[in-house]
């Protein structure tokens, strides 16, 4: 019997084993738990793994709730008003949101990401919402010890402050911020169980980023296991070889860990300011109500940054990152071992988004973009909405991902052709909810993977989901790569250094300067990170402040002297040729007159084509009508008018019988004399809007007497 352990080893999904006549009963799977020391049994009524986890995940959360609001006293049971206006927002911000992965039942592993939109599988924080928001309302914020203050006394001295002060007191936090960041130096380094990988960038004049220093270490399998920090001998000096080779001599490293060690989740609080907040978190109150935690609190190393706020609704989402200190310490202690200086740790799949978003290729530049990393070790989805991810695990078990290790999609008897096409249906789930919910179209998905044979399997994808292009993703298509470091990023698959080089992009944020920009992409789940970023902010404006501020002050006081110098002399000439000066205002004033008379001349003319009536109105219907005859499965590429009767339309279709419902609805518009197939040719080139089975045509159009 195979048990799937989810929510954080709560709840058991398994088949019964119960037998009638030496057979199963039942091949449905069923769920279990433990609610207030009882045991609680449920059959999903469907034998699809798939479809059973979602059942009994949500079978389960409310169980959690209904024990939940049982156990709230009386003056509890009636819900805030707060929360009734939280869950009927209608557009609330994309959410991440932390399950349990169980690819291997002997192992319980760790964290497992799923979109919030999915509708069995809601967010726990709004299930919960009554209590939770009950309970924070119930915190009290202790004030500063200057004596007693109160609400009104607080905002009469913010009233007070002036604007101004406050104003430039911003310019100058997200200058000094930004300078800061420029001048760092991070090295990025990426962890995985095939290799090691090493990378330092910089930009050139144009802002262009150069792949400075680049290098990597295959890792001998023979020497690890799949618990990559049981051997930290082996991988730190496999890094210091690396660095050596790629000749890095910064010592301060940006490093990720796996998806799965984390707990990402964006959670929704009452509006509170800075200092309550702050408040809030020291006294452990907002996460233990608003996380459920499979262990203490303290045992977590958490990173939060508020990415909204919501003033009219008096709430904001809040952004929780989280993973054991065991696993930070122990990712950690190897970058030690490794004589290096560990600043900064992220978690992979944003190393992966900050990548993307820097090189800004394909649909990073759009409202939304989609990113899978497909592999052995990290399965999921990744949908950027408007800069904030939203992230679905993909779920694999052993059997499978050794499947798609040993894929041969030429063998018709191939396993790897029924994973994949699980895996499609997960994607195409999580499309549609996206799509659904936003209005926004996804039509491509660039591939993260570090399998050899993701070339072979690229196919597959795009025959289960044909209107979606699949594409494996070039970190370095607009990275300028020098030629010592040519052979060794000569790869037929470079998206596995997708990750060191989103390490790299990373600046140690010392004076809060991604508050400005976005919450994703400062990103730190060192324990010590205050401690750094107090060092590295001394340290900065040690450098800057005294001998920056002074060369600052002596640059000025140099180009005011050179002015006054250069003034002076002018001045003094002029003041000589005073006569040559009048004569050239007189010449001036003449071509002036001049230009006013043309002015004029060219105002009245004008005037006059104001009154002249277009003679294009037929062409316009003609047009109109044209473009109301495009079926949905028909785009155009050009469009071509002879300034008489004939129009040419170039496009592409997905299938004949597209192209003849265009051509049928031409010749049915009023203006149209005759619409008739010219050409029609097989598309051969795959680009980010359209895949290779897409049909081009050419339509030529007569019209009737325009």
């Amino acid at each position: 019997m195979e048990t799937i352990h989810k929510k954080n080893g709560r709840l058991h999904i398994y088949v019964r084993q119960d037998k009638y006549k030496g057979e199963l009963k039942s091949h449905n799977w069923v769920g279990r738990t433990y609610i207030n020391g009882k045991q609680k049994i449920v059959s999903s009524g469907t034998t699809n793994l798939e479809e059973a986890i979602p059942i009994l995940e949500k079978w389960y959360d409310d169980l959690q709730v209904s024990s939940e609001e049982k156990d709230q006293p009386l003056t509890e049971s009636k819900p805030p008003q707060g929360e009734e206006v939280v869950s009927k927002m209608v557009d609330p911000p994309p959410k991440i949101v932390e399950e349990k992965i169980s690819s291997q039942p002997t192992k319980p592993e760790k964290a497992e990401i799923a979109p919030t939109e999915n509708p069995q599988q809601s967010f726990e924080t709004t299930k919960s919402s009554s209590s939770i928001f009950e309970k924070l309302k119930n915190i009290k914020i202790s004030k500063p010890s200057f004596g007693k203050k109160n609400p009104a006394s607080e905002g009469s001295k913010i009233k007070k402050t002036s604007k101004f002060a406050q104003n430039l007191q911003g310019f100058f936090k997200s200058k000094v911020s930004k300078m800061s960041v420029a001048g760092e130096e991070i090295v990025g380094v990426d962890i995985t169980s095939q290799a090691v990988r090493v990378a330092q960038v910089t930009k050139d004049n144009k802002g262009k980023w150069i792949l400075d220093k680049f290098s990597y270490r295959l890792l001998d399998q023979e020497k690890i296991s799949e618990n990559l920090i049981e051997h930290k001998d082996y991988l730190s000096e496999e890094i210091k070889l690396a660095l050596a080779n790629a000749k890095i001599i910064s010592t301060n490293v940006a490093l990720s860990i796996p998806v799965t060690s984390a707990i990402i989740r964006v959670v929704t609080s009452p509006l509170m300011t800075e200092e309550e907040l702050t408040k809030a978190i020291e006294t452990d109150s907002l996460w233990e109500n608003l996380v459920q935690l499979a262990d203490n609190l303290n045992d977590y190393s958490v990173f939060h940054q508020v990415i909204n706020r919501n003033p009219k609704n008096n709430t904001m989402d809040i952004l929780f990152v989280a993973s054991k200190l065991s696993d930070v310490n122990a990712f950690s202690g190897i970058i030690k071992k490794a004589n290096l200086n560990p600043v900064i740790m992220d978690v992979r799949c944003f190393t992966l988004k900050n990548a993307f978003d820097n090189l800004s290729i394909g649909g990073a530049q759009k409202a939304s973009s989609a990113l899978m990393e497909f592999g052995a070790e990290e399965n999921y989805f990744m949908i950027i909405h408007n800069n904030i991810p939203i992230i679905t695990d993909i779920f694999l078990r052993s059997p499978e991902k050794e499947s798609i290790i040993n894929a041969n999609p030429n063998q018709g008897n191939d396993e790897s052709r029924n994973v994949i096409r699980r895996y499609s249906m997960q994607i195409k789930q999580a499309i549609s909810e996206y799509e659904t919910k936003y209005e926004a179209k996804i039509n491509r998905i660039d591939v993260v993977s570090n399998l050899k044979n993701i070339k072979d399997l690229i196919p597959l994808f795009s025959k289960n989901l044909p209107t979606t292009a699949f594409k494996i993703f070039d970190p370095l298509f607009q990275v300028t790569v020098p030629a010592y470091n040519q052979e060794k990023t000569n790869l037929d698959n470079r998206s596995p250094l997708t990750s060191v080089l989103g390490l790299a992009f990373r600046k140690l944020d010392v004076f809060g300067y991604y508050k400005f920009v976005t919450a994703v992409k400062n990103i730190n789940l060192l324990p010590n990170r205050d401690v750094v970023r107090q060092q590295n902010r001394i340290k900065f404006l040690s450098g800057f402040a005294f001998k920056g501020l002074a060369g600052a002050i002596a640059g000025i006081y140099l180009i005011l002297i050179c002015f006054s110098y250069f003034n002076y002399h002018s001045n003094k000439e002029k003041l000589l040729a005073f006569d040559q000066a009048q004569g050239e205002f007189d010449r001036v004033n003449a071509r002036y007159s001049k230009l006013m008379k043309q002015k004029n001349e060219m105002e009245s003319a004008l005037k006059l084509g104001k009154k002249v009536n277009s003679n294009q109105i037929g062409s316009y219907r003609a047009l109109a009508q044209i473009t109301r005859s495009v079926p949905v499965r028909v785009q155009f590429s050009k469009l071509e008018f002879d300034g008489s009767t004939n129009v040419t339309i170039q496009g592409s279709a997905f299938s004949d019988q597209d192209i003849l419902n265009f051509i049928s609805n031409l010749n049915e518009k009023s203006l149209i004399a005759q619409a008739s197939l010219v050409d029609m040719n097989v598309g051969t080139a795959e680009t980010e809007q359209s895949s290779s089975n897409k049909k081009g045509f050419t339509i030529l159009c007569k019209l009737k007497g325009v």
